[in-house]
């Protein structure tokens, strides 16, 4: 096998099983005798020369590295611009790869990262540094294109759907005397994918969630009031979930926090359930309670698909089988071939297609009343979040999760000032 060093990096928000992938991605380069590196805190640490040695980790840490929520190296949301105009960073970027003998990049993340992947294997190219660029997928919004689904939401929508079903008996057995309406609200920003999972909650409309708002359709207050007030007077309490991504007509967010924007362009979202909570409390009288899960539905690994889990893992190995037979700028992506029975396999697919291209909710997928899924959404979105994937538990009642020693490698640089 020829020599070099693979780079692993980890980008966003983190998910209950982006270390899946990355446990598969450095069982992978082990069985093929290939040194991997991890950046600390995603893209930052190789811009930093902060490198982590994972051949310090023991085979036992790795396996349970698999089963371990949350980001093992770090991650950050840092969004590199164009090649010219952040051309001192990708430079130092590849002084840091030719410093390490790295021939091989594997970039764990979203549309930002898969983008930032294929900068990276421009830049190499144009030169003329042999590296191999590979975007690996994972998102818990779902919204990658040309991948049927996102390594990371399918344990999420698991998580979001049993939690609204079980929300909802609590709500059920309160109704008569105390809560009437509670407010849900599923991470999501232009793509309504964890909220449309909330449906498979119920069966029919008249179970829980009864009333779901998606950023794919217009925030219509006086249509959502009347709504509420409908479900109430016909079952006597109502659930409601929310994507925090919903606007208004004019294209204002519901629930912009005012936090200005982060490194990605992203307006900070947040207070969508407590705002529509607010809305109906006034409006309608009822009492209301309402939910902000946030990183509980990206972190939630003892609830995992046991689908997502294998998906997460099935990715990380053939990045890495990509990376060595050099097919360069590709990512590996899920491929549905069958509904019933639920059958997947993995392709790759040109970071061109993937890059800064965003999949939403087919209008096919929205009842025509915009408050709920079709049979269609619920044929794709339940083998997502089949099987259950637990993670071994200790004898004090939690889930046993590892801790990586993760030891820096030696730097080679003048530190970087960027």
């Amino acid at each position: 096998m020829s020599q070099g060093t693979l780079l692993y990096a980890q980008s966003g928000g983190v998910t209950a099983v982006i270390n899946a992938t990355a446990a598969a991605v450095i069982g992978e380069a082990r069985t093929r005798k290939i040194k991997v590196l991890a950046a600390r805190n995603g893209i930052l640490g190789a811009l930093r020369e902060e490198l982590i040695d994972t051949s310090k980790e023991s085979a036992a840490a790795i396996r349970a590295l698999a089963q371990t929520p949350g980001g093992a190296f770090g991650s950050c949301r840092v969004k590199l611009k164009s090649l010219e105009a952040d051309r001192a960073r990708y430079e130092r970027l590849l002084a840091v790869f030719k410093a390490h003998d790295v021939r091989w990049f594997l970039y764990n993340g979203g549309n930002d990262s898969a983008d930032t992947a294929l900068k990276v294997s421009q830049l190499a190219k144009a030169f003329d540094y042999p590296l191999t660029c590979i975007g690996v997928p994972k998102t818990v919004d779902n919204d990658l294109a040309v991948t049927d689904t996102c390594p990371g939401f399918g344990s999420a929508a698991k998580y979001t759907a049993v939690s609204v079903r079980e929300a909802a008996l609590d709500v059920a057995a309160m109704a008569e005397t105390s809560t009437k309406v509670f407010v849900y609200e599923a991470m999501g920003r232009h793509a309504g994918w964890l909220a449309a999972a909330a449906g498979l909650a119920g069966q029919s409309p008249d179970d829980a969630p009864q009333i779901i708002l998606f950023p794919e359709r217009a925030y219509d207050e006086a249509a959502f009031l009347a709504q509420v007030k409908k479900v109430v007077a016909k079952v006597g309490w109502c659930v409601v979930v929310a994507s925090e991504g919903i606007q208004h007509a004019d294209g204002r967010f519901v629930a912009d926090a005012g936090g200005g924007k982060d490194s990605f362009g992203h307006t900070q979202l947040g207070g969508v359930a407590s705002y529509l909570a607010g809305r109906v409390k006034d409006q309608l009288g009822f009492k209301v309670h309402w939910t902000l899960p946030d990183y509980l539905q990206r972190s939630a690994r003892h609830i995992a698909s046991k689908t997502d889990w294998e998906q997460a893992q099935a990715v990380g190995k053939a990045a890495v089988q990509y990376a060595l037979k050099g097919q360069n700028a590709v990512m590996p992506v899920i491929v549905r071939t069958s509904d019933a029975p639920y059958r997947w396999k993995i392709e790759a697919a040109p970071l061109e297609k993937v890059a800064n291209h965003e999949k939403k909710m087919p209008n096919g997928f929205l009842r025509k009343d915009g408050y709920g899924i079709t049979a269609a959404a619920r044929k794709y979105l339940e083998p997502l979040i089949r099987g259950e994937a637990y993670p071994e538990f200790g004898r004090d009642g939690l889930p046993k999760y590892v801790a990586l020693k993760n030891v820096a490698v030696k730097q080679k640089l003048p530190k970087w000032e960027g």
